[in-house]
Order: structure tokens, then C-alpha cells, then sequence
């Protein structure tokens, strides 16, 4: 029997995480921890064994609190998933020369360059890989260089965190100035052209720089898309699982790209956002430098990538690991999702047809 540590409990990927965890080891125990007092993934019956409220990643007691969890839990690993604490993560690694427990993610300078997405737009600037991008604060909006080089409709949103946060189409010069105005607490910003072709996801595990696995998926319709201005939400209510190797090549040519600028191997779980302009061009508008959210319903049609993530950590290699860099899918799948309930996964769109009242 293995303890494992989930962080983020309260979110919905480890949520999700921790759900296939229980479904395949049935005699793991779990541990669950997150800042908030009131996380749901606290309260779901059966989720997790015991549950603890932690100090903030930055905070000075955050990591003596981890360092005793580990202890008094006898924690064998971890799955660390909320980004911030990722990047703390690595900077615990950089200083001690290892990490609390166990765990897979990549390097604190990848992390920390692929969470700030004005950061990504700095090394990929120049390159096909990413829409025109410029990065904004409330103190420089650059009106002039939004309106004359990224031009409208563009796309805004703000440069940490996942789910959307602030993103919108804006129209003109005077609806930039209202959304600033608006999102006043929001500090900085990406501004990039407006992409109207399809929204895609694909979630890659590496190791040591190779790419071992990758599985692709189009985000159709969103979860409550109407309460956001966007209309796009952290959680898609449709998705198509996708057999097209040219997404998971464009990706991993990003990631070769991404590693000589920076001077380093990929290695963890890496998960892109992605966005096809009109002439169906791939975009990258995200990359998550963790599980994303689809990961539990990707592995209820064969695609486990919290199992080798499990492995890798248990075997302390990446030998026992499937290599599927393309990835297919036996039956084109389908998934619907929404607020409260487990994803439904369908074998086709099919099952759509027919139900309509003559």
C-alpha cells in the first residue's frame, strides 16, 4: 500500500486525479490538502482518507508544514498540481538538491516560463507557434501598439492562471479602456490577434526530454458559457477526442523549440491550449505545466496518464511506460461535462441522432 499526497484538493483536476487514483488502487491511502478550510474535494465522501488545510505556497511556513505532512503521513509521493505551487516546488529542488516526496514535474525554469504567459509569448515571439501577442499592465495599456499591431478584434486575458481569467473579444479602442477599467485588479495582461477557428487540448508526458505520450481533444461548448463574457469557461461541456497527429507534432516541435531557448529538457506532464486561426493554423495560446482538466476523462477511454504518472514515480523511471507519442483512440469518443456531476463519455456523436420530435 502507497500514501499518496494530492495538493489543490479543492480544484477540479485533482479532484479528478484523486478519482482515478481510487478507481485503480482501491487500497492506496490518500491525503488531500489545500488553503481552503471549505474545498470540496474535503468533503466528497470517499475521495480522500484525511484531509488538511496548508499554509500558501509563499508562505515562509509552507514548506516545514509539507516537510512534517510528509513525515507524520509517511507520504510515499506526491501529485502537486495548482501551478504556484509547482513553481515553489522547483525552488524547493534548486536549494535542497531534491524535493519534500517524490514527484514528477519539470524544472523550476520551465515552470516558471510556461505559467506566465507574457513570459511563453517572450520566447516564442517571432515564431508561427503563437498569435501576435504584446503584454499589457494597468500602468502601460499601450493603446497605440494594441491598436495598430495587434488590432481588433483581439483577445485579452491575464498572464497567470487557468480557466479563462478575464479573457474577452474586444472590439475597439473604447472597449479596451472599459475592460481595464473593469478588471482593475487584475495587474497584467496578454492582448493577442483574435483566433476564430477551433479551440484544442493536448496533454503530453515527458521524460528526461523524450516525448513519450501524447492524446489531443477539441473543446466545443463550454460549462455555464453564458456567465462569462467570453463565453468560454475552465470547463468544456462537449468535447471530441481527436486522431490528428498533426496537433501532437506542432506541439512537440514547441516544446524542442521552447527547450533550446531555454536550455533545458521537458520532463512532467505538459498541457497545451491551443486555438486554429481561419485558414486552420494552430495557434498556442496556453501551456499548463501540469495535469489539465480533462485528464480524468481522457483516461475512461485508455488514455491513463495519471497510471504512468503513478508508475514513474513508484519505479523511479520511465522504462515500464507505453511510448504513444500519437496516440489513437479506438472509437471516435465523445464527452459531456458539466457542474456536479462525472463526466459522460459516448462512443460517437451518433447517439445524438434521432431524438428529435416529428
Amino acid at each position: 500500500m502507497k500514501t499518496i499526497l494530492v495538493t489543490g484538493i479543492g480544484g477540479l483536476t485533482p479532484r479528478s486525479i484523486t478519482t482515478v487514483i481510487r478507481k485503480n488502487h482501491p487500497d492506496y491511502r490518500i491525503i488531500g490538502c489545500d488553503i481552503d478550510k471549505k474545498a470540496m474535494g474535503f468533503f466528497m465522501k470517499g475521495l480522500v482518507d484525511q484531509y488538511y488545510v496548508c499554509p500558501r505556497c509563499t508562505s515562509p511556513e509552507y514548506f516545514p508544514w509539507i516537510e512534517n505532512l510528509v513525515n507524520k503521513e509517511k507520504i510515499d509521493y506526491a501529485f502537486v498540481q495548482p501551478e504556484s505551487e509547482i513553481v515553489e516546488w522547483g525552488d524547493y529542488f534548486e536549494k535542497n538538491g531534491k524535493y519534500p516526496c517524490p514527484v514528477f514535474m519539470g524544472s523550476k525554469l520551465l515552470s516558471e516560463s510556461l505559467r506566465d504567459k507574457s513570459i511563453m509569448a517572450d520566447i516564442l515571439k517571432g515564431t508561427d507557434y503563437i498569435p501576435k501577442t504584446i503584454k499589457v499592465t494597468q500602468e502601460n495599456p499601450c493603446f497605440d501598439e494594441v491598436e495598430k499591431v495587434i488590432g481588433f478584434p483581439c483577445w485579452i486575458r491575464a498572464t497567470e492562471g487557468t480557466g479563462g481569467l478575464g479573457s474577452l473579444r474586444i472590439d475597439d479602442i473604447d472597449s479596451y479602456k472599459s475592460w481595464l477599467f473593469i478588471n482593475a485588479q487584475i495587474p497584467e495582461f496578454t492582448v493577442s490577434e483574435f483566433l476564430t477557428g477551433r479551440h484544442l487540448a493536448n496533454e503530453m508526458l515527458y521524460y528526461n526530454g523524450e516525448y513519450v505520450k501524447g492524446a489531443a481533444l477539441e473543446c466545443v461548448e463550454y460549462v455555464m458559457a453564458n456567465t462569462a463574457p467570453s463565453h468560454v469557461t475552465g470547463n468544456t461541456h462537449f468535447g471530441r477526442f481527436l486522431n490528428e497527429d498533426r496537433i501532437n507534432k506542432f506541439c512537440d516541435d514547441c516544446i524542442r523549440y521552447i527547450e533550446k531557448k531555454l536550455g533545458v529538457l521537458a520532463h512532467g506532464i505538459l498541457s497545451f491550449d491551443l486555438k486554429e486561426d481561419k485558414e486552420g493554423n494552430m495557434k498556442v495560446t496556453e501551456v499548463n505545466i501540469r495535469h489539465m482538466a480533462y485528464t480524468g476523462v481522457m483516461a475512461k477511454v485508455g488514455f491513463d496518464l495519471i497510471e504512468d504518472t503513478i508508475k514513474i514515480m513508484e519505479e523511479g523511471n520511465c522504462n515500464g511506460i507505453e511510448r504513444a507519442p500519437y496516440y489513437h483512440y479506438d472509437k471516435p469518443y465523445i464527452f459531456l461535462r458539466d457542474v456536479d456531476v462525472e463526466p459522460i463519455v459516448l462512443d460517437s456523436e451518433a447517439v445524438f441522432e434521432g431524438h428529435e420530435l416529428i
